[in-house]
């Protein structure tokens, strides 16, 4: 006998009618597993172009995360399938306050979108800490922040914190921009 989250499709609701489930197309769960299959694909090929330096000391190398992440993806995606195949789905969550009728807030998609390509040239022009403030700051007023300030307050935090965990712990430099160059901590 299988759980409710493990029936089959086409199974039977109590009483003989059939479940809402079994009516639900696999196409999601196939699509999100093959994009998983192929962004693993990707690491696995874009890791074998890695160069690493002749003479490394290093056991590992370069090359082992991005190889073990590609082979883990392209791993679970094939067990999603095979899952999926066999009947097993995955059952939405009751406890969601969404309403899965609503149409799509392409609004707030739009913000986010602007909000991520603000970043992208604000990283070179503005540092990393000031494009961190206003990702973090836009995405929460895109999606409905009362106090816009504090979530800029919260993004700058979390901009400076990771310049410093990359500056001076890993010894990585992100562009620390203008307003903050000339303090050596931030230039890794």
């Amino acid at each position: 006998m299988t759980d409710a989250t493990q029936a089959p499709l086409g199974a039977s609701a109590p009483g003989g009618a059939p479940s809402a489930r079994a009516a639900r197309p696999a196409i999601g769960e196939f699509a999100f597993a093959a994009v998983c299959a192929a962004l693993g694909v990707y690491a696995i090929v874009g890791a074998g172009f890695i160069r690493v330096p002749p003479g490394s000391a290093s056991v590992l190398g370069p090359r082992v995360f991005p190889y073990a992440v590609g082979v883990l993806l392209v791993a679970a995606s094939v067990a999603v399938i095979v899952q999926v195949a066999r009947g097993h789905r995955g059952v939405p969550d009751d406890g969601e306050d969404i309403d899965p009728d609503a149409p799509t807030d392409w609004l707030t998609v739009a913000k986010l979108i602007g909000c991520f390509l603000t970043q992208l040239v604000l990283i070179e022009w503005a540092g990393w800490p000031v494009a961190v403030m206003v990702l973090f700051g836009g995405a929460a007023w895109s999606l409905g922040a009362k106090r816009w300030w504090v979530a800029l307050l919260i993004g700058l935090g979390l901009g400076l914190a990771t310049q410093l965990v990359f500056g001076v712990w890993l010894g990585l430099s992100l562009p620390a921009g203008p307003l903050l160059e000339w303090i050596p901590i931030f230039n890794g």
